[in-house]
């Protein structure tokens, strides 16, 4: 396809064509065919059609990896064998005695890489809240080397600035990467807004049908893109080309699916927030949620990811509740078509201290949902019958 008709393609056509052949060279197939193949042909040494081991390059990974970037706006795709994996790739950037910046309230399992893998390994982490921007700017030394975003943040729906962050860092010669999964691109693109690197656990909304495990991250600079495709080939934690045939499906959907889960999400957590039994409510659409105004401005939707907490305040009233429910089902994860819910203190964040859990708001009665496509009577029939 023509590069200049894939440029100025809108967000739900380069969902299905963004980055993609027309059909594929081969036999004119629509869809990008799976090459499960661990090796390639060659007429001589070196003598090759582009690819010659599947953990340095696979035709199926390739059209994944220029689909995420065409979504992101981005230059450069790489793909992951999961999430974690993707953001261990980004902390081999650095060095002993290089700092980074992260947010205090992130995904559980980055906090368990950051602290047990990173941190042993002579890298420095400052966990700073970031709801104000310019905070942050307290904490960069001369050796720091990278600020970790996440915007929304999980499970707490914190909102980052991305834009000042971004000027400041600049400023100080400092590499910002975003995490970008509860948004995905339909409603958040971080390099838009000054990032230099975009992350996603496309096990999430991108693949959208809780199927695969996959990650991804998105660059603009070349150099860098370069120094990251390295080590995506050195360390080798590549996704089989089934699995990227799976998120390639999945993101053709993705405007539809975030369509509706952002109509859904809208409508629990507004139903949420009215019900006598439930306390706070975590959901970035509400004028009074901190920093509403710059998720308005950076996001075109508030998304189908809500925390909330019960009166009573207390680890058995999340757990009557979560016991209860029949379309919700209790499991990690999101981003998937059907509705979840999770407790965080005892699953996704069980790696974080309690007390520092306790810090950003995840105490023992937070539930989080993550809001299917379903039917929006069934789900709140669901959670009225659950909460009682």
């Amino acid at each position: 396809m023509n590069q200049d008709k894939i440029n100025n393609m809108r967000f739900n056509t380069k969902t299905i064509h963004g980055g993609q052949e027309q059909t594929d060279p081969a036999y004119g197939s629509v869809m990008p065919p799976i090459y499960q193949t661990s090796t390639y042909a060659q007429s001589t040494p070196g003598g090759h059609k582009g690819y010659e081991y599947s953990r340095s390059g696979n035709p199926t990974r390739t059209a994944l990896e220029k689909s995420l970037a065409n979504l992101e706006n981005g230059n450069y795709g790489l793909a992951f064998g999961s999430g974690l994996a993707a953001i261990d790739a980004v902390l081999k950037l650095f060095e002993p005695g290089d700092e980074i910046i992260s947010t205090n309230d992130l995904y559980g399992g980055s906090y368990r890489l950051f602290t047990r893998i990173f941190e042993k390994m002579g890298i420095k982490f400052h966990f700073v809240g970031m709801q104000e921007a310019g905070d942050i700017e307290n904490y960069i030394t001369p050796n720091t080397k990278l600020i970790w975003l996440e915007t929304p943040s999980n499970p707490m729906m914190n909102i980052t600035d991305i834009e000042a962050v971004t000027r400041i860092a600049k400023k100080h010669g400092v590499l910002v990467a975003a995490d970008n999964t509860f948004a995905s691109p339909y409603l958040q693109r971080p390099l838009d807004l000054g990032a230099d690197i975009v992350m996603h656990s496309a096990t999430k909304y991108l693949g959208g049908h809780s199927d695969v495990v996959l990650g991804g991250l998105v660059v603009r600079d070349k150099v860098l893109y370069q120094k990251l495709y390295f080590i995506q080939k050195a360390s080798g934690a590549i996704p089989g080309p089934q699995d990227c045939f799976l998120v390639l499906r999945g993101i053709k959907t993705l405007h539809l699916r975030m369509q509706r889960h952002c109509e859904n999400g809208e409508a629990v957590a507004k139903f949420l927030r009215s019900h006598p039994g439930i306390d706070q409510v975590y959901w970035p659409g509400f004028d009074d949620h901190p920093n509403h105004d710059i998720a308005k401005r950076q996001m075109s939707g508030f998304g189908g990811m809500l925390s909330f907490t019960t009166k009573e305040g207390s680890l058995n009233s999340a757990t009557k509740i979560v016991e209860k429910l029949k379309i919700f089902t209790l499991a990690e994860s999101l981003g998937g078509v059907e509705s979840l819910a999770g407790h965080p203190a005892s699953m996704t964040h069980a790696s974080i201290p309690r007390e520092e859990r306790q810090k950003t708001g995840v105490v023992d009665s937070l539930i989080r949902l993550s809001v299917g496509v379903e039917d929006i009577e069934d789900l709140l029939e669901d959670l009225k019958q659950a909460i009682g």
